[in-house]
């Protein structure tokens, strides 16, 4: 668990940095890709996504994580979603969600969307 934690603070090389995104291409590919277990507003099979930027990763109330998500310490951020979006089980072993979405134009446009969607300015 301590590696996951540490490796969630790493330094991340500038490639790692996510793409700009379309938030209108986002909210698209949110609907459906997302939507059948994601609200922006209601906890459904995953937690609610208002809000997300800057919020710590399993904190939203009355939603059940995963142990290993809620005690990973990251909070998110344009990085943080895309390296999750890239391959959640990798970057916190033992989470629930197995979606991945290889496109990272497809990433950097849900995060736009997100970003948006949470009050976080572009």
């Amino acid at each position: 668990m301590l590696t996951v934690c540490l490796a969630a603070l790493l330094p991340l090389p500038a490639s790692a940095v996510p793409l700009p995104g379309n938030p209108s291409r986002g909210a698209a590919f949110y609907e459906s890709h997302c939507g059948a277990c994601h609200s922006l507003d209601a906890n459904r099979v995953g937690p609610m996504h208002r809000g997300v930027f800057g919020r710590k990763a399993g904190s939203v109330p009355d939603f059940h994580y995963t142990r290993a998500l809620k005690t990973s310490g990251f909070v998110w951020s344009a990085v943080a979603l895309d390296r999750w979006l890239t391959n959640p089980q990798a970057m916190v072993p033992g989470t629930a969600m197995g979606l991945r979405v290889a496109s990272p134009q497809d990433r950097a446009d849900v995060i736009a969307y997100l970003k948006q969607q949470s009050g976080a300015g572009k």
